[in-house]
């Protein structure tokens, strides 16, 4: 394919290349005109359009997100009834016997407490099921823990952390070919916002899941690295597997994923200070001790895993970087919600790369001025890693925010997604590094064809509305795509 008239992202205006594609990577780019019209290429006119790599999102529950798309969705609710009516209001909620399930709510500011009771007084004999949007604890009525048999959760119906991952990995135990289904149109919207690649952190078996979907296919539609959790790691080993081996076209093997500490909005991450405006003291809690998680990181040295540690809290954090220190391994720590000021410049000295989902810094910006007050100033703190000379990538953690690269950008770029001021915004990042931290590889001549065409370009936008962030970053995120290609196959055309 011939690719005629582009502007690559970062050259300068009206400067237009044609960009030659062979067998899925980019061979030559040349001014515009300057190549000859050949026989063996297609040709697409994209008349002056903004050509970038194609994004990748570093941090998703493919399964999850699937799932949420189809549930209840409990985002708009402020309150543990409101939540409850929510549930009421979708059809069919008080008749059957199967599980109903709603999704997304945020409990961190809720006045009302979360009761089994009181989901029983909407919910009549039918099971509900609630998942908290950072999938760190669920909330059930009566019938549901009885038919989970959960019913050590009563009264309240909670479960959090480890208890509720259990419950999560239980319920993924669905029909295949129902889920898989429900993936493949989470797929083609990924495509339509221009991801060409993701790193799967689905809570199951993703060798054999990522097998299954691509059995006898060669025109997948999207690259994925499929984490492993501990759960599942001895089987990993039993296969050969290590980060980077092929499972099947397009799918390799992830990292080892550890989820070492809890999350801001069910107030179990774990931290240096106690969190303000709660009875008692709270820190948060780590879900594995020290030397387990020092052990699981030496078994992935020694078979070839690298990890990527979760870590929200600063504790957390310090703890996690504390063990890739002590093994001598490179990875990732996954979100590096909130850190320590002397930390910033450990993950460049130590090589671990921070897996940042700026949405989260928006999205839980009321959270953390309750509950994090006197620390906000470290939360999401892109300028700060990246000034320390971290390796910064970006992801969605869908389903906790949407599997929406432009999304993540906006908020990298402009920290609101409101009407409000930009929140913390001496840690807002440039257009280009947003850019850059979204993507993995470039427009140049030897990259794999994983391209992304842009409707506008974001550089005039940054420039035009450089002094309105409320106003860029809603361009930013209903930026058009175009036209997005994975090894040199469109997967999502809006040209026609």
């Amino acid at each position: 394919m011939i690719l005629r008239n582009a502007q690559i992202f970062g050259s300068p205006a009206g400067q237009l290349v044609d960009v030659v594609i062979d067998q899925g990577t980019i061979t030559r780019i040349a001014q515009a005109g300057d190549i000859a019209p050949s026989r063996d290429h297609e040709e697409r006119g994209l008349d002056g359009r903004v050509l970038h790599g194609g994004f990748w999102d570093e941090h998703v529950h493919m399964g999850l997100w699937s799932e949420y798309r189809k549930r209840v969705s409990l985002e708009p609710a402020p309150s543990a009834r409101e939540a409850a009516e929510l549930m009421a209001s979708a059809p069919g909620s008080r008749s059957g016997d199967d599980l109903l399930i709603g999704a997304g709510f945020r409990d961190g500011l809720w006045p009302d407490e979360k009761t089994a009771e009181l989901l029983d007084e909407y919910s009549g004999d039918r099971p509900w099921l609630l998942w908290s949007v950072d999938v760190h604890s669920c909330w059930l009525n009566t019938a549901a823990t009885r038919l989970l048999g959960v019913e050590h959760a009563l009264p309240s119906g909670v479960l959090t952390e480890r208890d509720a991952f259990a419950l999560a990995d239980k319920l993924s135990q669905v029909d295949a070919g129902v889920r898989d289904q429900w993936i493949s149109e989470a797929i083609v919207e990924a495509n339509q916002r221009g991801v060409v690649g993701v790193v799967d952190f689905d809570f199951d078996d993703n060798h054999a899941n990522w097998s299954r979907r691509r059995a006898g296919r060669d025109d997948w539609e999207l690259r994925v690295e499929a984490a492993v959790y501990p759960d599942y790691f001895d089987q990993a080993i039993a296969r050969g597997d290590r980060t980077g081996a092929d499972i099947a076209p397009g799918v390799r093997v992830g990292p080892l994923k550890v989820i070492t500490d809890g999350s801001l909005n069910t107030r179990t991450a774990y931290c240096c200070e106690p969190y303000r405006g709660i009875p008692g003291v709270e820190y948060g809690a780590m879900n594995y001790p020290t030397d387990e998680l020092e052990a699981l990181m030496v078994r992935a040295k020694e078979v070839g895993f690298s990890p990527a540690f979760h870590a929200i809290g600063d504790e957390a954090n310090r703890i996690v970087l504390d063990v890739f220190e002590s093994v001598g391994l490179q990875g990732r720590i996954e979100h590096a919600q909130l850190l320590r000021d002397v930390d910033f410049t450990r993950f460049a000295t130590l090589g671990v790369t921070a897996s940042v989902q700026p949405q989260h810094a928006v999205d839980d910006r009321d959270v953390a001025d309750h509950y994090w007050s006197d620390r906000t100033d470290r939360v999401i703190a892109l300028r700060s890693l990246i000034d320390a000379g971290t390796h910064v990538i970006f992801g969605s953690d869908a389903p906790v925010s949407a599997l929406d690269p432009m999304a993540q950008i906006a908020a990298a770029v402009t920290r609101t997604d409101d009407q409000r001021e930009a929140w913390e915004a001496n840690q807002r990042v440039t257009l280009a590094e947003a850019m850059r931290a979204s993507a993995r590889t470039t427009v140049e001549v030897g990259q794999p064809a994983d391209l992304v065409v842009l409707g506008a370009d974001p550089e005039w936008l940054s420039r035009a509305l450089a002094g309105d962030p409320v106003r860029l970053g809603q361009a930013l995120r209903e930026l058009p795509i175009d036209l997005t290609m994975v090894a040199g196959r469109i997967t999502h055309d809006s040209l026609g």
